[in-house]
């Protein structure tokens, strides 16, 4: 008998829902918040109110897409952490009160994990390969960027992380100072395909062991094209596809550093990407060229499941509901990474 799973993910500002039959998806709804592009960012209290909004309709159209009742339901996941407290706490709600009242257990999930595990999500008359433990996982979104040596489901060990900016972050602000839209990552990815990548030069900061530091490559990144602008005005215009592809080559080059160093030390077959940059073609690229060159076997989630989705939480939720770790209704969430 199959075990059906309600995935809620509002931990920023994408209200999703989803549905999957054991590790099989049956929906995956996602309502996206167009409101924070003018602000060039996420505003905390437009998103909690939008998914206010959403939530109800999302889950609702889980539901008939999936084609089950909610009294099918096995159990609700949902994400607690981290993530934006406002917005956290409306998915926290629903999900209690809607197991509450079907009385299925609740399980809070951790959003990170579930970005890992989004690569064991299967879809109908797709095979897909699913990473083998132990594998090296890197985690990459607008606010983390982790190394990981996945031993289990839930045994996750940190190798690495960055130590002030996020590699998402980088690429939103680099977009924001060459002037283009926001969420910038997909906008510098696709000028990148039509410029050259070795045309700049942009300072890569080298730590010891496998963390990272994206902040001095925002500024390095600044400071150039504002000494460059003083010169000619219009720089970024004549150099556009060049500096997207020059910036995102650094990006990329500082988070494939890090992985062939992991790869030297841990013997991991499989290597696995996750999260929101995940989706970023040129580091894609990057990743299978680092993967062939020390033989190891690359596994990619598929695009709709790099950015936040309740898909992701739901397969999160369903290896939890097998060991029975359940919720209890006074879960707190918790907007940082403990």
């Amino acid at each position: 008998m199959s075990t059906y799973i309600l995935g809620i993910e509002s931990s920023c500002d994408d209200t999703s829902a989803a549905v999957i039959s054991d590790t099989t998806i049956l929906s995956n709804v996602i309502a996206s918040q167009k409101v924070h592009a003018e602000y060039g960012g996420v505003v905390p209290e437009l998103a909690s109110r939008a998914h206010q909004q959403n939530i109800i309709p999302v889950v609702d159209t889980a539901l008939k897409r999936a084609n089950i009742h909610k009294n099918q339901i096995s159990a609700i996941g949902f994400t607690n952490g981290p993530g934006l407290l406002g917005s956290l706490l409306v998915g926290n709600s629903f999900a209690k009160a809607m197991a509450f009242s079907l009385d299925v257990p609740l399980i809070e999930v951790n959003h990170l994990q579930a970005h890992v595990l989004a690569n064991f999500l299967s879809k109908k008359d797709v095979d897909s390969p699913k990473p083998r433990f132990p594998f090296l996982c890197l985690t990459v979104s607008g606010g983390h960027t982790l190394l990981l040596k996945v031993n289990d489901y839930f045994d996750m060990q940190r190798l690495g992380g960055t130590i002030d900016d996020a590699a998402g972050e980088a690429f939103d602000k680099a977009a924001k100072i060459m002037g283009l839209p926001y969420p910038g990552g997909p906008v510098i990815d696709k000028l990148a395909a039509d410029g050259d990548p070795n045309r700049f030069q942009f300072s890569i900061a080298h730590l010891p062991d496998l963390d990272y530091s994206f902040s001095g490559l925002k500024t390095s990144f600044l400071y150039f094209v504002r000494d460059r602008l003083k010169e000619n005005p219009n720089f970024i215009q004549e150099n556009l596809n060049d500096l997207a592809a020059s910036i995102q080559h650094s990006i990329i080059k500082s988070l494939t550093n890090k992985m062939i160093q992991a790869i030297k030390q841990y013997d991991c077959p499989d290597v696995v990407l996750a999260g929101g940059v995940s989706a970023n073609k040129g580091l894609r690229n990057a990743m299978q060229d680092v993967a062939n060159r020390y033989h190891r076997n690359l596994i990619l989630p598929t695009i709709d499941l790099t950015t936040d989705n309740a898909a992701m939480i739901a397969v999160c939720a369903y290896f939890k509901y097998q060991k029975k770790e359940f919720t209890t209704l006074d879960a707190v969430p918790y907007s940082s990474q403990n």
